[in-house]
């Protein structure tokens, strides 16, 4: 089985992932690097989460092939459903998970993630993102995949802002999704290497830099955030956030 890790960029997608990843491997499964190295999968499994990018059909038969050969692992995404992640999912294949935020704050985290590498000369993918209007558009594209992956059925759906604030509860329901036990001592021992606080200590992966939330509040002028009310409120509050 592939446990599949999606997550809106800059929301603690990786934090989610890493995990993810550390629970599915109290039960002996395999980690997805090394899946990677076995299967020489390095060209579709990339970056340190192992992130499949596109869930094409050719992607997924891929990453298919150890699963069926008896391995489970945790790969990662920001790309929205398609018909094969669809009928995998069907099958039993694959688990899914989706974690989102704020597209506020989120889209402020890009920006300022692209312009500190710029600076220091290594430019990385949000990078282009060197205005409000760039970032603006960059991440209507993530709420439209947002909208996707709400509409699909069998995908546990977390919000970053619930898994800082009720990190037990949002924890809780992903051990009882993963089909784990919460009381066993190696999962609560990876619960607590991950709670929020500890987590934030530069971990390789977990792409935490502030994490703060609502601080487009503070970063954004009150135009810019008026734009972001005309453009995102219907969303913002069916994702349930103020406007």
């Amino acid at each position: 089985m592939i446990v599949l890790s999606v997550g809106m960029p800059r929301a603690g997608s990786g934090w989610h992932y890493n995990l993810i990843n550390d629970l599915m491997l109290t039960t002996g499964c395999q980690n997805a690097t090394e899946i990677r190295r076995k299967y020489r999968l390095q060209s579709i499994l990339t970056e340190v989460n192992c992130n499949i990018g596109v869930l094409s059909l050719r992607r997924l038969l891929m990453v298919t092939i150890p699963a069926l050969l008896g391995n489970t692992f945790v790969i990662k995404a920001h790309a929205g459903p398609t018909r094969w992640s669809r009928l995998l999912s069907r099958l039993g294949l694959l688990r899914i998970t989706y974690i989102y935020r704020d597209p506020r704050d989120a889209m402020l985290s890009a920006y300022d993630y692209g312009q500190r590498a710029l600076a220091k000369g290594r430019p990385n993918a949000f990078s282009h993102l060197t205005d409000f209007e760039k970032s603006l558009d960059f991440i209507k594209e993530y709420v439209a995949i947002w909208e996707a992956w709400m509409s699909e059925d069998g995908v546990l759906k977390a919000r970053y802002e619930d898994l800082l604030t009720s990190y037990d509860a949002e924890v809780a329901r992903l051990v009882d999704f993963l089909g784990l036990e919460l009381s066993s001592p190696q999962v609560q021992e990876v619960i607590e290497k991950y709670r929020p606080g500890k987590a934030e200590a530069g971990q390789q992966g977990l792409h935490f830099f502030k994490g703060k939330i609502g601080r487009f509040r503070e970063k954004y002028s009150q135009a810019e955030q008026a734009v972001l009310a005309e453009t995102l409120g219907p969303v913002l509050t069916r994702m349930g956030y103020q406007i």
